[in-house]
């Protein structure tokens, strides 16, 4: 009765109202979940509780990829924990109040650190939090605008770098055409991402805000005051956690050595885990990763690299670094609760045929030949609503890719196909970026260890901005079909628009 309906949509639409109206996101998603279970189950008791149990929460947990993530957050977060109890996070925010002296150069600096780290979406949005959190506090710089920075560098930059776990989803998910060189032609066409980059510079160098990000600034000014070197790591925005004790002998190496380390290691367990050491070549290897597989046994090596790096160096001694490990995961457990029930959720809605379902519309809207040059447009707002609605990316890739291929036929020579497989793309990355059920979301509240739902409150209009615009473009593009000529034009409307928002805001 509900399944492949438009009651597939329900669940998660019930979570993100929820959560946007009680501003509390565990209970909202659980609610979500069973709303889901019911719907599968036909309001059975019996088979709710199970299929939300047994399918849903267990199932999400030991799913292998899921798993695999959980181990490279906790990892992660002993890292963290262990760079902060070493003093590097301090000692690096004592170097960048000496070398970045404004807060354009702080953010700036923040933009920079999330385009070069583009190899993963939660490495991004980990990497960045933990480095750049330092210096953000000092220049009085809000933990809800920290983590608009890094979602804004996360996804936007993985979904346009070709040596990516992005990609490399992406080419898996093109059976009849050479996905990578599709992938790569599409780039261009990718407005989203682009004009989010875009978007961030400019707010950056004008030195401007507007929306529930302006008031967040604003408080957070009011409220300023230098703060201790290592906030207490927590998503939920609280700091009411003892701060750990921090090695005077700390050094920057002691930060920036574990980094180089991690990206090091994690970029050649990538590679691994699709082959290349048994003489797979290095792009069909990274396009056939296993992004958990390669993250959990990168991140793992680091750690234990680091902890001989820190042990070696005197600043820790081995009791101190096992103390820091269980630290880090605690550090973790919010994100990896929220995680769990997002993967439930997404479960949920897979049972209820929710991707057969917008897959079935899509395919509907493309048989008709008198609107084909409006499809980019058209696919930009489905994925858009998909990637929304199911808090994942990479699943709306799954769904709308190979739909699209197939109303071209793998026909690579056809540019409107190269500019509605970015539109598919650029379409899920924004609906991922809005959603607040979205893992990469929930990632970069956890990365600037800011509360989830003000992240959510405060990025959703500058990201709604960037796609009003984008779906602009793509009306245009799908009659001139030049990615020379229309991406000039984003990127002009885009200054336009946000010079109109901030004459209005300072009236």
């Amino acid at each position: 009765m509900f399944i492949n309906t438009i009651w597939s949509l329900l669940p998660p639409v019930v979570a993100i109202v929820l959560a946007l109206i009680t501003k509390e996101v565990y209970s909202s998603l659980f609610i979500g979940i069973v709303c889901g279970g019911l719907l599968y189950s036909g309001f059975s008791f019996t088979g709710t509780i199970e299929h939300v149990l047994t399918d849903g929460i267990i199932g999400s947990i030991s799913d292998p990829y899921n798993v695999g993530i959980l181990v490279f957050l906790v990892v992660l977060g002993a890292m963290v924990m262990l760079m902060n109890r070493a003093g590097g996070s301090a000692a690096f925010g004592r170097w960048s109040q000496e070398h970045i002296k404004t807060k354009i150069g702080a953010q700036l600096s923040t933009i920079v650190l999330g385009c070069l780290i583009f190899i993963d979406d939660y490495f991004n949005c980990l990497t960045v939090g933990s480095v750049m959190r330092p210096l953000t506090d000092k220049h009085g710089i809000s933990r809800a605008k920290l983590a608009y920075l890094i979602d804004a560098t996360a996804a936007p930059i993985c979904i346009i770098a070709p040596v990516s776990s992005w990609a490399a989803a992406v080419s898996g998910f093109v059976e009849d055409a050479n996905g990578l060189e599709l992938f790569i032609r599409a780039i261009p066409y990718n407005f989203y991402a682009l004009l989010t980059v875009a978007m961030m510079v400019i707010l950056t160098l004008t030195d401007f805000d507007y929306g529930p990000m302006k008031s967040a600034e604003r408080t957070n000014n009011l409220n300023y005051s230098a703060p201790d070197p290592e906030p207490s790591p927590n998503i939920t925005g609280a700091d009411d956690q003892p701060e750990p004790p921090v090695s005077a002998k700390g050094r920057v190496i002691h930060l920036v050595l574990p980094i180089c380390v991690l990206i090091v290691c994690c970029v050649t367990g990538l590679i691994y885990s699709g082959g290349f050491f048994d003489g797979t070549p290095f792009v069909e290897a990274f396009s056939g990763a296993d992004a958990s597989v390669g993250l959990s046994i990168g991140s793992v090596a680091a750690l234990i690299i680091t902890v001989v790096f820190f042990i070696a160096s005197g600043v820790l001694d081995f009791k101190e670094c096992m103390n820091a490990l269980p630290e880090g995961f605690k550090s973790m457990v919010p994100a990896i609760l929220i995680l769990t029930f997002a993967w439930s959720l997404k479960t949920m809605t897979d049972s209820l045929g929710a991707k057969e379902y917008v897959a079935g519309l899509v395919a509907v809207v493309a048989e008709n030949e008198a609107i084909m040059s409006f499809l980019p447009s058209m696919v930009f707002l489905i994925g858009c609503f998909l990637a929304f609605a199911t808090g994942t990316s990479w699943g709306t890739f799954g769904v709308l890719i190979p739909i699209v291929v197939n109303v071209f036929g793998g026909d690579l020579s056809n540019e409107l196909m190269i500019i509605a497989i970015s539109a598919c793309m650029a379409g899920a990355v924004c609906g991922d970026h809005c959603s607040p059920i979205s893992d990469t979301t929930i990632m970069a509240s956890a990365g600037a260890q800011c509360d989830h739902l003000l992240h959510v409150s405060t990025q959703l209009p500058y990201a709604l901005t960037v796609a009003i615009v984008t779906f602009i473009c793509y009306i245009i593009t799908g009659f001139v079909r030049s990615a020379v000529i229309c991406l000039p034009i984003g990127i002009v409307m885009m200054f336009a628009v946000l010079m109109m928002i901030k004459k209005r805001v300072k009236a």
